[in-house]
């Protein structure tokens, strides 16, 4: 029998234990965003909604971004037992050069109509926790002032290739000239993407105000407030801004870059180069014999052509062809610091993220970046402990398997499947096994509908 008893107070006050109230609004936010997707939510709170959906949308019916986050998500992990990795090395060395963490930040365009700090907030987060940080050619803060946010951290530069090529060609000058120390030729934009989100905003540069615009920015002054009492947006490479993101991009790109340009940017460009936009084997192949030091698998975060591929799934196979001669990066769909230990078990150098940057921004400015980079950080350090590993290199492919619910059809040419792969694309991280039937790894048919837990996520947040 249960003897009962009046609490004593002293016991009382020992079990209550309040919390001390966060008097910042700021701070209170950000420290109650647990993962990417937390920041993300508060970023679509606090940003109008054309600005968010320009950072949050992809291409057409985003089929690219949610696949890529799908696959991040397919992911089971094999942990070593009695392995203690009570410290964890997360640093690397990446294209010449330290970072504190396997991953740095990628270009992004117009990032200041995001959120006022812009680049140079990304910047100063990206130096303070010892990790590249990449200026776009379509961004909103000069080389210069990037070089002032981050000094003495290393900047990496992103070079579309222009119609009137004197203008890639200088901007490559005063990249290299301010200590910039790679380029990223970006390959992926010829023409711009069918952003529909976009288009269904009314979403331009620079902003122009309808009836919707205004009642949107009601419950948002903030924002308002920090645009209109700010400096003008400033472009690294565009004399003018008005019109949609699309009409800019088809403005400026040119649909005929070639290995040309390459070769002549190779020539003009004293650092490490990379090409950002590989989505199969066998450009991987050309692109190392034409003398690049590394390849950026990405497919523009999803923002140029709907249903690519995923680069992720590509990743094992580019590895095994070209990473012994090449530094070989991933970017699209990181949301969480899972996916970058994945993505380095898998034979990545390092990774890249864009979204997750931006949402951060968005949610607190330079303290949000601040905050994304240590959700990463602490990400991929219980993970590393989980799986008993104590440094990067320890990470490989046996630690992950790939689950996959797409899969090329069984009698689908090889070179479809990413330019010489198998008929059937590996669901394993070690070794390429073709599925019991017609079901994957996970026990879901190769052939399934079912909507992707992204797409979901997606839905449910907005």
């Amino acid at each position: 029998m249960v003897t009962r008893q009046l609490p004593k107070p002293a016991e009382l006050l020992e079990l209550m234990q309040f919390k001390k109230p966060e008097l910042n609004a700021k701070k209170r936010r950000l420290e109650s965003a647990l993962t990417i997707y937390d920041l993300r939510a508060i970023a679509k709170r606090r940003t109008p909604k054309a600005a968010f959906d320009y950072t949050d949308g992809a291409a057409e019916g985003e089929l690219s971004l949610a696949r890529a986050r799908q696959a991040f998500e397919d992911v089971e992990f094999h942990p070593s037992i009695l392995r203690p990795a009570e410290r964890v090395d997360m640093s690397t060395e990446i294209l010449g050069g330290p970072s504190a963490l396997p991953f740095g930040i990628a270009p992004t365009g117009f990032t200041r109509l995001m959120q006022t700090e812009g680049e140079s907030a990304g910047a100063a987060a990206a130096g303070a926790a010892g990790i590249p940080f990449t200026l776009s050619t379509l961004g909103t803060t000069s080389i210069e002032d990037v070089k002032k946010a981050n000094p003495n951290g290393r900047n990496w530069f992103q070079l579309y290739v222009m119609r009137d090529r004197e203008i890639s060609y200088g901007l490559a000058r005063r990249a290299a000239e301010a200590g910039f120390d790679t380029l990223q030729f970006t390959v992926d934009t010829p023409v711009a993407g069918a952003r529909l989100r976009d288009k269904r905003n009314g979403f331009s540069i620079p902003p122009q105000l309808t009836l919707g615009t205004i009642i949107n920015a009601i419950p948002r002054p903030w924002w308002w407030y920090d645009f209109l009492t700010t400096p003008k947006l400033e472009f690294a490479s565009l004399s003018t801004t008005g019109g949609t993101v699309g009409e800019l991009l088809n403005a400026a790109m040119d649909p005929t870059i070639s290995y040309d340009d390459l070769a002549i940017i190779r020539d003009i460009w004293p650092g490490k180069i990379v090409v950002k936009g590989v989505q199969n084997v066998e450009d991987s192949k050309r692109l190392i014999d034409a003398g690049v030091d590394g390849i950026i698998l990405s497919n523009h975060g999803g923002r140029q052509l709907d249903r690519a591929p995923i680069p992720f799934r590509l990743l094992p196979e580019v590895v095994r062809e070209v990473g012994k001669d090449a530094t070989v990066m991933v970017d699209t769909g990181i949301m969480n610091g899972a996916d970058i230990v994945a993505s380095i078990a898998l034979g990545a150098k390092f990774t890249l993220i864009g979204r997750a940057y931006l949402y951060g921004l968005m949610a607190g400015g330079r303290e949000g970046v601040d905050r994304t980079i240590a959700i990463l950080r602490s990400e991929i350090e219980r993970t590393m402990q989980l799986l008993g590993v104590a440094s990067l290199a320890e990470l490989e492919p046996k630690h992950v398997t790939q689950l996959t619910r797409l899969l090329p059809l069984a009698g689908a040419p090889a070179e479809a499947a990413g330019g010489g792969a198998p008929r059937v694309r590996a669901v394993s991280g070690q070794a390429a096994r073709a599925p019991k039937a017609s079901v994957t790894a996970n026990g879901v048919a190769s052939g399934s509908t079912k909507p992707t837990a992204a797409r979901t996520k997606a839905a449910a947040k907005g």
